[in-house]
């Protein structure tokens, strides 16, 4: 029961994203340091923050439907949150300082990523 709700949560936190970076992209745009963007960089900024985003949700809605998918939904997490958690950390250290959302971001990843990795040790291998 916890898998399937950690796999609804990144559902449901990848499709408000989708929708809120495809809405309001010009001010979340702004707000995660995208200070001026060309055509080609709001058609970048729409296809990765509103459609990549949205995709992730479907799949993790996916994942969490189907019981046997528990334990790859969890693995998956992992693998795409490890390189997301430390890619976030160097460019945090390098940049610095940065943005509150920036933080927040990262905070929230590297929460996904904790979670990813207890239920990972806490489901068994099938």
């Amino acid at each position: 029961m916890m898998t399937r709700s950690y796999l609804f949560i990144n559902a449901m936190l990848y499709s408000l994203l989708a929708i809120w970076c495809t809405i309001q992209h010009n001010r979340t745009s702004a707000a995660s340091g995208f200070e001026t963007l060309n055509n080609s960089g709001h058609s970048e900024y729409l296809v990765i923050y509103g459609g990549l985003q949205l995709g992730l949700a479907v799949f993790y809605a996916h994942l969490g439907s189907q019981t046997a998918l528990h334990r790859t939904g969890v693995l998956f997490s992992v693998m795409l949150y490890v390189p997301i958690v430390v890619y976030r950390v160097m460019t945090i250290l390098h940049f610095s300082p940065v943005s509150k959302i920036t933080l927040g971001t990262g905070a929230l990843e590297l929460g996904l990523l904790v979670g990813a990795v207890a239920l990972l040790i806490k489901t068994p291998a099938g």
